[in-house]
């Protein structure tokens, strides 16, 4: 087995990089938006060709749906049959009361449910 702690030791490392150069690539994709005057409404995509290069920049405003509200709002305007078309709606799996539920439930849905591993993820501090 390879040495566990110069592993973790040379993740630190690599890590602490990712998370400066993260940091100096963001400052400089800020200055580009600030030399193309680009508003922070921006919601398309803008391509610039500087001497050698292609910059595209596609801006996009993140948008959030309170379900409850949502369908609340509908029913006070009968508006709910527009829900369906203007909406996604995406279920999403409550795991701690799935494995709660009685298995002659949770049977009958498992085969619209999907899982796959994942990447673990990782934090490696230096102990004091």
């Amino acid at each position: 087995m390879t040495d566990l702690k110069a592993l973790s030791a040379e993740w630190l490392r690599h890590k602490t990089a990712e998370e400066t150069a993260v940091i100096e690539r963001r400052k400089i994709e800020d200055l580009i938006v600030k030399e193309l005057a680009l508003p922070a409404s921006f919601e398309s995509t803008e391509t610039a060709e500087p001497s050698g290069f292609v910059v595209k920049i596609s801006g996009r405003i993140d948008r959030k749906v309170d379900s409850d509200k949502l369908q609340m709002l509908a029913a006070e305007s009968g508006l709910e049959e527009h829900l369906t078309t203007l909406f996604r709606w995406k279920p999403e799996i409550n795991l701690t009361l799935w494995k709660a539920a009685d298995e002659n439930i949770t049977k009958h849905l498992a085969g619209a449910i999907t899982a796959k591993p994942g990447r673990p993820s990782f934090k490696i501090i230096i102990k004091e």
